[in-house]
This record gives structure tokens, C-alpha cells and sequence, in this order.
């Protein structure tokens, strides 16, 4: 289990290190947060109407793991499910669910937890509201 400092409030916690990236590729059109040196953390990928909120994860060991996203608004609790082959946890919500906006609208930064992973604490920069409004 990783261990690690807990703050009252997330928006008291360090700005994960690293900076989003969008591409609209002719196939998929995704935001990724990309840390030092060069791995994506976090990704936010839409296909068919539908936005999946993807987590790299250490290992593959976990089929399901619990996820929460903690906004200024909101924190919901999710399930991910592991990629099979790959160090990745995702899950899937609407293009129009509530809580990407709350994800795009947010006071400056949102917190991504999965279960045995440190917390990323994400800024909610232009890249995440790009592809949630190219998602609709």
C-alpha cells in the first residue's frame, strides 16, 4: 500500500509535476497528463460519446480497482477495470456526465485516487474542457 501525506482539503496537496496534452487524432481525440520523465498518469479519452478516465497503474495485478474524483463540487466513487496487457486502470461515463464538468469547472485542480496508487492531483486545465466539448 502506497503511503502518503493526507491533506483536510485536496486543493492544500502539491500540483502533481507535468502538464496535459490533447490530441484529435482521425480516430480518438484525448487529453493525457503526462509526468516526468514522459509517462502518461492520467488520460481522458473520448469514443463513441463516451469519455474514459484512465489511470496508469504499478502492475497489473488488480482486475478492479476502486477510483474516486475529488472536484471542488463533487467526489464520486468508481470502479476501474484493469486493461488487460497494460498497466492501466480505466472507466467509462457519458459525454455528459455531471462530474466532467465538475472536473472542467473545478477550482483550479482535481484529485484522481485509485486504490494502491499515490493520488494525482491534477490542475484542470484547457485540455480536459477541449475534449469533454469535442465528446458531445
Amino acid at each position: 500500500m502506497v503511503q502518503e501525506p493526507r491533506y483536510d482539503n485536496y486543493l492544500d496537496a502539491p500540483q502533481t509535476l507535468g502538464d496535459w496534452a490533447y490530441s484529435d487524432e482521425s480516430s480518438e481525440r484525448y487529453a493525457a497528463f503526462i509526468a516526468p520523465p514522459d509517462a502518461i498518469t492520467f488520460a481522458m479519452v473520448c469514443e463513441g460519446g463516451e469519455i474514459e478516465l484512465m489511470r496508469a497503474v504499478s502492475g497489473e495485478g488488480l482486475t478492479m480497482r476502486a477510483m474516486s474524483i475529488t472536484t471542488e463540487t463533487v467526489t464520486r466513487q468508481l470502479q476501474a477495470t484493469a486493461k488487460p496487457g497494460r498497466s492501466l486502470v480505466g472507466t467509462r461515463l457519458a459525454a455528459n456526465d455531471p462530474l466532467l464538468d465538475a472536473m472542467a469547472l473545478t477550482k483550479g485542480r482535481f484529485a484522481v485516487e485509485v486504490e494502491g496508487e499515490r493520488t494525482l492531483y491534477l490542475p484542470a486545465w484547457a485540455e480536459v474542457t477541449r475534449v469533454i466539448e469535442d465528446c458531445r
